[in-house]
């Protein structure tokens, strides 16, 4: 299962939080500077496969963000690997070369996106046209108002 989902820059700002299993609001930076500061310290060559306390973290780095995954140890780390990829392809088919910037002032897409591939910390979509659709049809819905 997954537990949350984080965007951070290299600086370890986080851009986007999403949380599958209760954690107070009062731990959440403690726990994403933490989790944050054991994916960015290491090195390229390493695995991008951590375990972190009771659970695993997997990331992934495009350009100048990192996209961490906190999964339970019965979840396929390869699975979760390659869900990163297609949230980002899912983005970059959106927003033509995501940036950082775009993240920051679409949060609501954003959202939107990682809602329909992922519920409840599961993976429910893969499939890109059937990811964008309510996006697209939410933009056609504005363009013609």
């Amino acid at each position: 299962m997954i537990k949350f989902l984080l965007m951070v820059n290299k600086q370890g700002q986080t851009r986007l939080s999403k949380y599958y299993e209760q954690v107070d609001i009062e731990k959440r930076p403690s726990l994403e500077a933490d989790v944050v500061k054991r994916c960015l310290s290491r090195k390229k060559e390493e695995c991008s496969f951590v375990e972190y306390k009771d659970f695993k973290l997997v990331y992934r780095q495009y350009a100048a963000l990192f996209i961490v995954v906190g999964i339970s140890d019965t979840e396929n780390e390869l699975s979760i690997y390659e869900l990163v990829h297609n949230f980002v392809e899912v983005l970059d088919t959106y927003f033509s070369r995501v940036s950082e910037l775009d993240i920051m002032f679409n949060l609501d897409k954003v959202h939107i996106i990682i809602d329909e591939m992922i519920q409840n910390g599961h993976i429910v979509e893969t499939n890109k046209n059937r990811i964008l659709a309510p996006l697209l049809a939410l933009d056609k819905m504005a363009e013609a108002h």
